[in-house]
């Protein structure tokens, strides 16, 4: 099932929820990992659509899903906290994802410096003067032309522009200065344009693009295994899609995706922020993702094409944009 497949009833049942559940999961939560609350306030994580899982398998019946922090069991909770087994008409489905999180700077992963660089690369920003000593790396998630034809580095707003922080023309360096950048020989790009991520309302796309001086310094072919996209055309998420990714920290892994339409709370460290209409993935045997891979740009196994970009997750599962969602609000296109 793909976003435009969604039954009306459905979406809607889906809207009650986020409504009635998730509002409040736009605090940060600040309690430790040891203590674990039971009240959706605290617990519920995101709202999406699919079929129900019972015992490990997908039933054929679509549902509300409910993804919360920790599943407890019902027996355990008061009747005042147990979630519904109905929204709108329509029946729930509770799965547990862990808190999903940013994919922020994390623990170096040997990536090098590559010219020309290539998606799946190291890359990132230079904190200012306020936070000097920190260091951060992201990943290159594409190559993307505008329509003057001008190259461009697509990644998140978080790898870019330091969640609106920085200044169009800031420097862009490959690789990431976590990795071992250089800031004196190892610039690639300049900040040309972010999408801003917003804290009072639910975010769609979380992106932004780096303008290339030299168009030899790049080339759009990816790091192994996913090699060439085989069109520059983005092709829709869809359940049960299989899928895969080359990122700076975890390199090549694949996935399965679970939902193409969830509304998620995300942890920034600085701020909760929500985002609607997104895409999970499922880890298969290995995490599909973890901090650093931020930016990397999700490929649909069976095409070759792109279908999502990552920004963030969990233990359990890995969220992403829809990369239509994505193209639409940069005007900009793939190029493979």
């Amino acid at each position: 099932m793909k976003r435009s497949e969604i039954p009306t009833a459905l979406s809607d049942a889906k809207q009650i929820a986020v409504e009635r559940l998730l509002t409040a999961a736009r605090e940060r939560r600040g309690h430790g990992s040891w203590v674990v609350r039971s009240h959706p306030d605290h617990n519920v994580v995101g709202v999406g659509v699919g079929r129900k899982i019972k015992r490990g398998r997908a039933l054929r019946t679509h549902c509300v899903r409910i993804y919360v922090e920790r599943k407890i069991s019902r027996r355990a909770l008061p009747d005042h906290v147990l979630l519904p087994d109905r929204i709108g008409g329509v029946i729930t489905d509770v799965i547990e994802t862990g808190r999903l999180r940013a994919f922020l700077p994390a623990a170096p992963a040997g990536q090098r410096r590559l010219r020309p660089a290539q998606p799946g690369c190291s890359i990132g920003f230079q904190f200012p003067d306020t936070q000097a000593g920190a260091m951060m790396a992201g990943t290159l998630g594409a190559i993307v032309a505008g329509g003057d034809g001008a190259r461009y580095i697509l990644s998140n707003n978080h790898v870019l522009a330091n969640l609106n922080e920085l200044p169009v023309g800031a420097p862009i360096f490959q690789p990431g200065l976590l990795d071992g950048g250089d800031v004196a020989t190892d610039q690639l790009a300049t900040l040309a344009a972010f999408v801003p991520l917003l804290a009072d309302r639910a975010n769609r796309v979380d992106c932004a693009l780096a303008a290339v001086g030299d168009p030899g310094s790049v080339n759009p072919r990816f790091l192994p295994k996913i090699g060439r996209l085989a069109s520059a055309e983005p092709i829709e998420a869809a359940h049960d899609m299989q899928v895969e990714k080359t990122g700076r920290a975890t390199g090549y892994t694949t996935g399965t995706v679970s939902d193409v339409s969830a509304t998620i709370s995300v942890d920034f460290e600085e701020a909760m922020l929500q985002f609607e209409d997104q895409v999970l993935i499922k880890n298969e045997a290995e995490a599909f993702s973890q901090g650093g891979d931020s930016g990397s740009l999700i490929v649909d196994v069976a095409t070759g094409r792109a279908t999502a970009l990552l920004i963030g997750g969990s233990a359990k599962c890995a969220i992403a944009n829809h990369i239509g969602d994505v193209l639409h609000a940069l005007d900009v296109t793939l190029v493979c």
